[in-house]
């Protein structure tokens, strides 16, 4: 039996201080938001419930940062998580012991996929390749060559498993006998590119990514043919609007995000240096652009339930984009006219993807610990100064969550929400 460890606030005090002093811009913050219900909840909802060192640092492949998102199973209990050791780990998530263990060629530092259906597990490694493995024991079922790193997750249509690696290649891979169906390769881009890259996204029969040279592509599933007209080439369409000034970083780094708006279906992804972009998700046309929201690497869609609606019809918010930028701080815009909410600056470093935890975000920043955020104005609610850092974007689950620190520990966090 776990007994449940509260990490004292008055340690992340100075972090939470920090993080209030510099958001010095609202940008039109809600005055009264509705959601969550933590608005008014002192910060003592956050707790580490167990930890542990992962890495077997005699194994450790040399990388300064762990990046690996955890995948949760809540059927078996189980939290699977890769590391730079060169392993994925199957763990139990009530102690967090290792389960079993399997190692690759490279640093494990992408998000795997967890198929309930199968009981199966898919992720990429930095040697390349990609493996299905039985998540009950760990045995492997196939590997797939890439030929380049695969970080971002791989996602999953019918019979049919789609990985980007970091050579600007979508690979569709036959999920049971782990062979090649197609694949779509565009020329990586010349100069300087940002460390890292897209993953895909499935939407109305169409495979969605984006690429090093600016370029979001959409693909029919069956076939990997072109579904739009033209390419979406966010770095000239950022030019044209900026009166030719020449971008540096032409990367679109973000996996591209559907939101539904109105009824109608959007695609949302960021430029680097171009800002947050909404295309039409069937033609690629473009719907709006935010030119402020710069350096983003990463996008989350927040939507829940606000208190009226809980009360009534249980109708979603209509949501709010979460932009984390290590340049210009958190953001929160608005998916049906990319108009800013809010906007945090970050102390100093970079964060992570913003994840929907119990009606509120959870973020990692690089230096000042975990931060539980509300969706809707970007304040502070709680936090816990864990002694590390976080390069890997947490999962969250129920009251429970999961994050591995740059220094390979993983933590188990639990959350009790006001009754």
């Amino acid at each position: 039996m776990l007994r449940r460890q509260t990490v004292p606030q008055r340690t992340a005090g100075v972090a939470f201080a920090v993080l209030l002093l510099t958001a010095c811009d609202q940008l039109g913050a809600v005055a009264k938001p509705e959601v969550p219900l933590w608005v008014n909840h002192p910060g003592t909802a956050l707790s580490v419930d167990a930890r542990r060192e992962l890495s077997a640092k005699q194994l450790d492949a040399g990388e300064p940062y762990e990046r690996a998102v955890p995948a949760i199973d809540p059927a078996h209990r189980r939290v699977f998580v890769g590391s730079s050791d060169r392993g994925m780990y199957a763990l139990s998530a009530a102690t967090l012991a290792t389960v079993w263990r399997f190692e690759t060629g490279g640093a494990v530092q992408g998000e795997p996929l967890y198929s309930q259906a199968e009981d199966a597990l898919y992720f990429g490694s930095n040697d390349g390749a990609v493996y299905k493995l039985r998540a009950a024991d760990g045995a492997m079922q196939w590997r797939f060559a890439t030929n380049s790193e695969v970080l971002r997750k791989p996602v999953q249509s019918g019979n049919t498993l789609f990985v980007m690696n970091a050579n600007d290649t979508l690979v569709a891979i036959d999920k049971d006998k782990g062979t090649l169906r197609w694949f779509r390769q565009r020329t990586p881009a010349f100069g300087m590119e940002v460390a890292g890259y897209a993953g895909p996204t499935i939407h109305d029969g169409l495979v969605y990514t984006a690429f090093s040279d600016g370029a979001v592509m959409a693909y029919r599933i069956e076939d990997g043919s072109e579904a739009w007209p033209a390419i979406a080439d966010l770095t000239a369409e950022a030019e044209q609007s900026s009166g030719g000034t020449e971008f540096r970083y032409l990367d679109v780094d973000t996996t591209p995000v559907v939101a539904h708006v109105a009824g109608e279906a959007m695609l949302l992804v960021a430029s680097y240096e171009g800002g947050v972009f909404a295309l039409d998700p069937k033609t690629g046309g473009q719907l709006w652009r935010n030119e402020k929201a710069t350096g983003v690497t990463e996008l989350t869609l927040w939507t829940g339930p606000t208190r009226q609606a809980q009360a009534s019809s249980g109708a979603a918010h209509p949501g709010v984009l979460v932009a984390s930028s290590g340049l210009t701080g958190l953001w929160g815009i608005k998916p049906s006219d990319g108009s800013a909410i809010w906007r945090r600056e970050l102390p100093a470093g970079g964060a992570t993807a913003a994840v929907a935890w119990a009606g509120a975000l959870l973020v990692g920043t690089s230096r000042y610990g975990m931060f539980l955020m509300h969706p809707l104005d970007g304040s502070v609610l709680d936090g816990v100064a864990s002694g590390g850092s976080f390069g890997a974007t947490p999962a969250a689950y129920g009251r429970h969550a999961f994050a591995l620190t740059n220094e390979g520990t993983v933590l188990a966090l639990g959350i009790e929400p006001p009754q």
